[in-house]
């Protein structure tokens, strides 16, 4: 028999960590179950992305955690299979854990709003191995037009179409033209940087639509200025291999595609149906337990959650802020104590947009340009956990801006290329239409 109540906490990211640390000196066991054994910083998955990031620099290991609070507090890395909500226990790589109380904070994954062909030929930006595909992907199609003579095939490989003008498409404009003006024109001669099309889909009238309009127009502004191309009021309407079908009949033929539009609750499989809202997420009391099961917490992009009539928008700092109310609360449940309403404190929202430039809002100070990069770099510096990570993302960005160089410019063929089949299909595909070129043009000869 436990001598004290087993609190099992699913999800590693910003909410389930919070809701562990916050735990870890209370009376009660507290199991936290990942599927890594790390946690990611989510934020800065677009670096990784963009070669600026090495995928080591944005990830923490969760044992860490362990070593300063050993008593009481374990880790399991497994995937959980199901969750029973009635009998309070659950099953993670065929092990049955019991729970006393439960804390779902598995987050959120890439929602393709019923586009067809989004799913199989678009890349999502949610994991570290996604961000590490997607750098492979990116630098491949540079090597491969560097040497391709079908104007055709040169073209569709240095497209590059993101979908979704809210902040993570945003930041990915910006770093990609970053990219393209610091790393690409040096190691590229063959290439024209003239020939290189960052394209941004927008299905709205503006971007950034969480922040004041004000704000989106300057990111536009921006954006326009340093050469993305921008469409307004464009919804995707069909994404195929090597094209992006608009509603309006227009098609951006591009080898790279990116998907930041949408996002929905990742909910494990439960026995019982729990109540859910919008974009799947679960139904909360203010008190961020579920609306079933007053033992079972739901945090982060896991909960829907409003405040002033108005929902969360599933950032970060509400994540970390939710884990530890809901930590507090499962200790007063386990003295007989009713639990309190969350209320979220909103310290305000930044946005980078890359080369210099960002945008902000705190209090009622809207900022714009070098201040709101600048305040971006230095927020996001302070919130990432480990003191090693934070001294060599602080060198790289140093080396990145100084130097107006990207240091993680490594093509590297992992499990996940494989699996998707979408790095080895675009080299293939590029491999022969280079071939194919070759031989028309009598520029060398294959050699296995």
């Amino acid at each position: 028999m436990r001598r004290y109540p087993r609190v099992v906490v699913v999800g590693a990211g910003f909410g389930g960590m919070q809701a562990a640390q916050s735990l870890a000196g209370a009376r009660v066991e507290v199991l936290l179950i990942d599927r890594n054994n790390y946690h990611t910083f989510v934020p800065l998955l677009y670096q990784v992305a963009t070669a600026q990031l090495e995928p080591g620099q944005i990830i923490f290991p969760i044992r860490n955690l362990v070593r300063r609070s050993p008593y009481r507090f374990q880790f399991l890395m497994a995937e959980v299979e199901e969750v029973n909500l009635a009998q309070k226990w659950l099953k993670a790589d065929d092990i049955v854990i019991p729970y006393d109380y439960l804390v779902l904070a598995t987050g959120s994954q890439t929602k393709y709003l019923g586009v067809s062909g989004a799913s199989e030929y678009a890349f999502p930006l949610r994991t570290l191995e996604e961000a590490v595909t997607l750098r492979s992907h990116i630098l491949s199609c540079f090597e491969q037009a560097a040497h391709t003579f079908d104007a055709e095939v040169r073209q569709r490989l240095l497209t590059f179409v993101i979908v979704g003008g809210g902040a993570t498409g945003i930041e990915m404009a910006g770093a990609l033209t970053e990219l393209v003006k610091a790393a690409i024109a040096k190691d590229y001669p063959t290439i024209n940087p003239q020939e290189i099309r960052l394209i941004l889909v927008q299905s709205g009238d503006r971007l950034l639509t969480e922040l004041p309009p004000k704000l989106g127009h300057y990111a536009y502004k921006r954006l326009w200025q340093v050469g993305v191309e921008i469409y307004l009021d464009a919804r995707v309407s069909q994404v195929t291999e090597g094209a992006v079908h608009l509603e309006d009949g227009a098609t951006l033929l591009a080898e790279t595609v990116i998907w930041t539009a949408g996002l929905e609750a990742a909910v494990p499989e439960t026995s019982d149906d729990l109540s859910t809202k919008a974009k799947g997420k679960l139904a909360v009391r203010s008190t961020l337990q579920t609306v079933d099961y007053p033992e079972v917490y739901a945090i982060g992009d896991m909960a829907y959650v409003e405040q002033n009539g108005k929902p969360l928008a599933g950032v970060a700092p509400e994540a970390l802020q939710q884990g530890v109310a809901a930590a507090k609360n499962i200790v007063r449940q386990r003295k007989g104590k009713a639990p309190q309403p969350f209320s979220y404190f909103n310290k305000g929202r930044l946005a980078i947009i890359g080369c210099y430039s960002g945008v902000g809002k705190i209090g009622k100070f809207e900022l714009t340009g070098f201040l709101g990069w600048f305040m971006w770099l230095g927020v996001h510096l302070v919130y990432l956990p480990g003191f090693r990570n934070r001294l060599f993302v602080l060198l790289s960005w140093l080396h990145s801006y100084l130097l107006s160089d990207r240091s993680s410019r490594r093509i590297i063929a992992a499990s996940t290329l494989r699996q998707s089949g979408r790095f080895n299909e675009t080299r293939s595909r590029s491999r022969s239409a280079l071939l194919q070129s070759s031989a028309a043009s009598g520029y060398g000869s294959e050699r296995e």
